[in-house]
């Protein structure tokens, strides 16, 4: 059988992937499918930079919307959520865009990606109840000790991945890492366009900035406060993101206005970083500056009519 084909749009966050997909997407008569860890969440909105209402009604999105913040949510998931959607616009004969920074979900669709060995429900669960008696920083505390790897990269209030990596150490006497390696990536299940946006990074990171001035503008705020009101706590995995942390330690108190802006920006800056070099090493992505449009049509119809005409290699 032919390998379907999906369009996907990539690169860091603040370079405008909704605007170009959109774009696209009209010149196709296609659809966008999010690939962001974030915007699948309801209720965080101006923090995670989803479409808006006129954005929506020019070019349909799927996987906005569809989960709680407390809901436990991850890249496998995420392959069988977006896998499903993409499945049924191929049966409309509608062109996937697959639209996102978050470069394991992407990895995932596209190749497939095997859950790690089942946790243990006891073990998890005394976790959980020493996090709720004792606090999340003192469970770091002690990943710290015997996994300072995985400690290093889990802030103190991420319950959900203090827990998971403890149970993991406790279960096999290895840290999480050595877990990563059993993500077993298979052969592509799309035949794919990778499309990655770049820019200068000083003139990224000055988007960056702005953007966040304009979030905060926008209620940033609030938004968070009213997820805190909603019963959402800050250690939740979707609060501990970039923005809803900063400003939830903002208003409990433990950072100045000023501060708490700064460190959103800085932290916004590091993320974008972090994605470009996530995607760097891909070397099927084919890059492109947000207003390169028509040399990105070119490319996808190259590839259309590659299909077409039964080479999709």
């Amino acid at each position: 059988m032919e390998t379907p084909n999906i369009i996907v749009i990539c690169g860091p966050t603040g370079i405008g992937k909704t605007t170009v997909a959109i774009d696209l997407a009209s010149t196709f008569q296609g659809e966008i499918v999010s690939a962001d860890s974030l915007q699948l969440y309801r209720f965080m909105d101006i923090g995670t930079a989803k479409p808006t209402i006129e954005e929506k009604a020019a070019i349909p999105h799927h996987l906005i919307d569809v989960v709680d913040p407390d809901a436990p949510f991850d890249a496998a998931a995420f392959a069988e959520m977006a896998g499903n959607v993409i499945e049924n616009l191929l049966v409309r004969g509608v062109l996937p865009f697959v639209v996102g920074g978050t470069g394991l979900y992407l990895k995932a669709l596209i190749y497939g990606l095997s859950r790690a060995r089942p946790a243990d429900p006891a073990i998890l669960s005394r976790l959980k109840q020493e996090a709720a008696e004792k606090g999340s920083p003192s469970l770091h505390r002690r990943l710290l000790a015997c996994d300072p790897a995985s400690a290093a990269k889990i802030h103190p209030n991420d319950t959900f991945r203090i827990v998971r990596a403890l149970e993991i150490h406790e279960k096999t006497g290895l840290p999480i890492s050595a877990f990563h390696a059993t993500h077993q990536f298979s052969r592509a299940r799309y035949h794919t366009l990778k499309i990655g946006l770049r820019m200068d990074r000083e003139e990224l990171y000055d988007r960056i900035d702005q953007r966040v001035d304009a979030m905060i503008a926008a209620g940033l705020l609030a938004e968070v406060n009213q997820l805190l009101e909603k019963g959402y706590h800050g250690n939740l995995k979707a609060m501990q993101s970039i923005g809803y942390r900063h400003m939830t330690d903002y208003l409990m108190g433990n950072t100045g206005w000023e501060e708490s802006v700064a460190l959103l920006k800085r932290d916004s800056r590091r993320y974008a970083k972090r994605q470009l070099t996530w995607f760097a090493a891909d070397r099927e992505i084919r890059w492109f500056s947000p207003d390169q449009r028509e040399e990105m049509r070119r490319e996808i119809r190259r590839m259309l009519e590659g299909a077409s005409h039964g080479s999709i290699g």
